[in-house]
């Protein structure tokens, strides 16, 4: 099936089975900062924004990203160059898996305007991490959404 996409910006037309995930699909076009963690949504590693939500691509059915707007983690504006300096500044990731979906998660709670350390707790609870404990994390985000 020949789907349309727009990932960070660029215009992607390409053929795929109608049971390839988005996650692969991604990978494919290079888009590498999408993690392969657990295949069933339950880590986060794979979080993408997806017309303006965040989803975990593994998730989701490249055929029903037709005609969607996607970011990952290469994408970058001025929301997401906070982030990526609140991230270093608070040494808020460690091993680096679970960065990618942290840093999209924290991108949309950023964007629709968080205004409390709980709702940035409870904004992250999708995606895990095995290494920080998560207070780096959640201070990074505080910081970049000047909560």
């Amino acid at each position: 099936m020949r789907i349309a996409l727009r990932v960070n910006g660029v215009l992607h037309e390409v053929d795929v089975e109608p049971r390839k995930l988005l996650v692969h699909l991604l990978r494919e076009l290079g888009y590498t900062s999408v993690r392969i963690g657990c295949d069933t949504a339950t880590c986060g590693a794979c979080t993408v924004i997806m017309n303006g939500r965040p989803v975990k691509s593994c998730n989701v059915l490249a055929v029903q990203a037709d005609g969607a707007e996607i970011y990952t983690a290469e994408y970058s504006d001025e929301v997401m160059q906070r982030l990526r300096d609140a991230f270093k500044r608070h040494h808020a990731a460690q091993c680096g898996f679970c960065t990618s979906g942290m840093l999209m998660t924290a991108y949309h709670l950023v964007k629709r305007g968080v205004r409390s350390e709980e709702e940035i707790v409870e904004g992250l609870s999708g995606v895990l991490c095995r290494c920080t404990g998560y207070q780096n994390i959640v201070e990074a985000v505080r910081e970049a959404a000047g909560v």
